[in-house]
């Protein structure tokens, strides 16, 4: 899957496919750490709407993956707070590795600006990975949506700058 997989900027056409793409990562991907209730609050907190993801866009550079014509995966980046906003991939190619392509190329356009140390506000999904990759865990946080309290880890990686300059 990886190699008929292209990697980009978002673009427009994307945002449709970015809706769909986080409400199954919600709603499926994370079945094994949520309940219902609150993947069913997480998934409600953004409209499953391609305005609503465009409006995104213009907010957060996103890189998104692109396969066979669609997006497959998606992160967002704050770029003044140098944050990892999102990281969401299509619940049937996870694990394939697009997830943590988008994740390097996104920490490479930090480094290439200049960050010294990302931070992301993981879900119980994905802290255990990047904490495998060497991300440092920096307490756990939780966020309330429609009700339910989604915990979180909140984790930072430093960046070797000079690596960007090679």
């Amino acid at each position: 899957m990886i190699e008929r997989t292209r990697f980009r900027e978002a673009l427009p056409r994307d945002a449709a496919d970015q809706a769909e793409v986080f409400h199954h990562a919600v709603m499926e991907g994370a079945s094994s750490h949520y309940t219902l209730a609150q993947r069913e609050a997480w998934a409600a907190a953004l409209p499953r709407t391609a305005e609503a993801w465009m409006a995104r866009q213009a907010l957060y550079p996103t890189l998104v993956a692109e396969c066979d014509g669609h997006c497959v995966g998606f992160c967002e980046r704050d770029a003044t707070q140098h944050h990892v906003e999102t990281l969401y991939v299509w619940p049937s190619v996870a694990r394939q590795g697009i997830g943590a392509r988008l994740l390097a190329l996104t920490l490479e356009a930090f480094r290439h600006a200049g960050a010294r140390e990302v931070s992301i506000e993981a879900s119980l999904v994905l802290a255990p990975s990047l904490e495998s990759q060497g991300w440092v865990r920096q307490g756990q946080s939780w966020v309330e949506r429609h009700g339910e309290r989604l915990d979180r880890v909140r984790l930072h990686q430093a960046l070797d700058v000079a690596a960007s300059a090679s």
